[in-house]
């Protein structure tokens, strides 16, 4: 079998190819939505590599998987008013909305706004959780020219909220207090 080469040349002039061969320019909303998924997914992996690959990490590789579908979907052919297929379900978004109860029901309730940071691999799941917020809004920005699955736009939302009570659990789990807003008058 001979060996595909990674260059293909052809992205040199500033466009790309999608799923099924068209192509689109590199910086057309499309492609900044899924890049900005890829993105997300790198962060995750980082994340993983932080916490160690352990049982807990599990559900963030569960989500990688599911982020590489969310991709997918972005990064298919579309035209105007023409649905795409999209792997992500109802289900998906009901499985991160128990992972969200689950992994808040450990945490004590909130009475103010918490900083992000704390642990080193708490704070990288902030970054995960803003660089989700970031791509549900070019999602939603693409959405108003292009077809985009109500699920997977339901699942980036939920994502982000799990980004976050996983962050304050890793840094339960791992002994850091929470730092927590605090304006000028206090």
């Amino acid at each position: 079998m001979k060996k595909i080469h990674i260059y293909t040349r052809t992205g040199d002039l500033g466009s790309t190819s999608l799923i099924g061969g068209s192509r689109a320019k590199k910086h057309d909303l499309q492609l900044e939505a899924y890049g900005t998924i890829d993105e997300l997914n790198a962060h995750m992996g980082l994340l993983i590599a932080l916490l160690g690959d352990t049982a807990d990490t599990h559900p963030l590789r569960w989500i990688q998987s599911r982020l590489f579908d969310v991709g997918t979907h972005l990064a298919m052919p579309r035209t105007e008013g023409n649905a795409v297929p999209c792997p992500i379900t109802e289900a998906h978004v009901s499985h991160l909305e128990t992972l969200i109860d689950t992994t808040d029901a450990q945490l004590a309730p909130l009475h103010s706004f918490v900083l992000p940071g704390g642990s080193v691999a708490a704070a990288e799941c902030h970054v995960c959780r803003t660089v989700c917020r970031r791509a549900e809004r070019l999602i939603t920005a693409m959405g108003e020219t292009l077809p985009v699955s109500p699920s997977a736009l339901a699942f980036m939302n939920r994502l982000s909220d799990f980004l976050f009570v996983c962050a304050r659990l890793i840094n339960k789990k791992e002994g850091v207090d929470e730092k927590y807003w605090a304006s000028d008058s206090d």
